[in-house]
Formats: structure tokens, sequence, C-alpha cells
């Protein structure tokens, strides 16, 4: 299952490193303000869902793929975020 999000960091990776016209990943990677807008956007969207107790998991999917988007886009490699949140659990 985490399989998914690993190919979808290996595609953002791939479509920052060669980007492909026409590709709404890309436009997102080239534009700053928009993919923070997304992610501001996607979240919101997911807090309603969740409040209404619809479109959850398509909204949660959205904000997975928007922010790891804004991770590419910001140089925050989700290793070093996967080892701030190991070594989180260590203090616990």
């Amino acid at each position: 299952m985490l399989k998914i999000l690993e190919d979808l960091i290996i595609l953002a990776r791939e479509r920052k490193s060669n980007p492909v016209e026409g590709s709404y990943t890309n436009k997102l990677l080239q534009d700053k303000t928009l993919v923070k807008e997304k992610v501001l956007e996607e979240i919101k969207e997911l807090i309603e869902a969740v409040d209404q107790d619809t479109n959850k998991i398509h909204e949660a999917a959205d904000v997975l793929y928007h922010l790891i988007i804004y991770f590419e886009k910001n140089a925050i490699k989700i290793e070093d975020v996967m080892q701030e949140l190991d070594k989180r659990k260590n203090k616990k």
C-alpha cells in the first residue's frame, strides 16, 4: 500500500527533473504560489469533508498528492521528514 506513495514521490521527482508538457504536476512544480494555494485549498476541503462526513477519502488523497508536490517544489525530502518522525517516536 505504501508503494503508491513511493510511486507518487518518484513521479514528482521525475517530473521535476524531466518536465512533461501539459502535466498538472509540472504546473504545480513550476509555480510556488500555485502549489502553496492548492495545499491550503485541499486541506480546507478535507476539513469540510470530515465535518460533513462526505468525500473524505477523495479529499485526503488530494491533500497527500498536493503536499508531496509542495515538498518537492520546496526541496523538502520525504526521507528527512520520515527521519524526523522516527526521532519523535523515540521521545514519546
